[in-house]
């Protein structure tokens, strides 16, 4: 299944992981213990101003099958249930939260050598219906998703876009917002050797004319080291820096700056994960 097409919402992934992912301009703790048994415990902390918000989550995994449970500071429980190869290189999941009853949901994931497909339904008497699918190659895809809304029996989503994939480079282009938006992303491995690559996103919004765009990088010291820049045409500039101080325990410092907000400060963000 190593030519399958990636699943749609991977479509643009790389791009948006390098100049989205791991930045944080808050104060979050996470500390994640995995057992022998198949059973691992994690805790997040959250503060944010002068609010503070957790989580504990279980995971617990035997056969083809994970069932991970969350319950956060406001006595919410979520449930999700995976199962694994139902069929071959098929997944379902079923997911509920507490004391949502209108919650529960049922996806299920299908991988073909040319093709993936992924659809969802709510389980409630006037379900959520949502389809995406993609066809192609590792290289190249091609995809679309819907969303139905049984109530109202109108559309909530329906987006499309095509991605081009090679281990040094990545491009995508997508439609989204029911047509309204339009992104094109790039990413490209500039020197292996010391982990450099660069990305771009570029927006465009059909029903104001609106241009916008974000630049970043990413660039690895050392093996353990990793360090991020990125700079919006909103005038916001952001660097992350990041560092593994102990096997998969990472140390990673954010800041940003918006040159528009002459009396705001920087915004610093501290994220610590340990894994013992």
């Amino acid at each position: 299944m190593g030519s399958s097409p990636a699943p749609f919402s991977d479509i643009g992934k790389r791009a948006k992981d390098l100049l989205t992912k791991d930045y944080n301009f808050d104060q979050k703790f996470t500390l994640s213990v995995v057992g022998s048994t198949g059973l691992g415990l994690t805790a997040n902390g959250l503060k944010r101003d002068q609010i503070f918000v957790g989580d504990i989550n279980t995971l617990y995994k035997s056969g083809n099958t994970t069932v991970d449970v969350k319950v956060d500071t406001y006595s919410n429980v979520s449930t999700k249930v995976t199962v694994s190869d139902i069929l071959p290189t098929t997944k379902a999941v079923f997911s509920f939260r507490i004391p949502d009853h209108k919650s529960g949901k049922l996806d299920v994931q299908y991988l073909h050598p040319h093709a993936a497909f992924d659809s969802s339904i709510g389980l409630n008497p006037t379900p959520l219906l949502e389809l995406s699918a993609t066809i192609g190659s590792k290289d190249l895809s091609l995809g679309g998703e819907i969303g139905f809304d049984t109530a109202s029996s109108l559309l909530t989503k329906y987006n499309a876009g095509i991605s081009f994939n090679k281990p040094d480079f990545s491009a995508a282009l997508l439609l989204t917002d029911k047509g309204q938006t339009l992104k094109a992303s790039y990413i490209h491995a500039v020197d292996s050797c010391n982990g450099t690559a660069v990305a771009a996103e570029l927006t465009h919004r059909f029903s104001t004319f609106e241009n916008s765009f974000t630049l970043g990088s990413s660039h690895v010291i050392n093996p353990l080291t990793v360090v991020k820049t990125r700079f919006s045409d909103n005038g916001k500039a952001g660097v992350l820096w990041q560092r593994e101080w102990r096997p998969k325990s990472l140390v990673t410092v954010s800041a940003e700056y918006d040159s528009k907000a002459l009396n705001a400060s920087p915004k610093i963000g501290l994220a610590l994960a340990l894994k013992p």
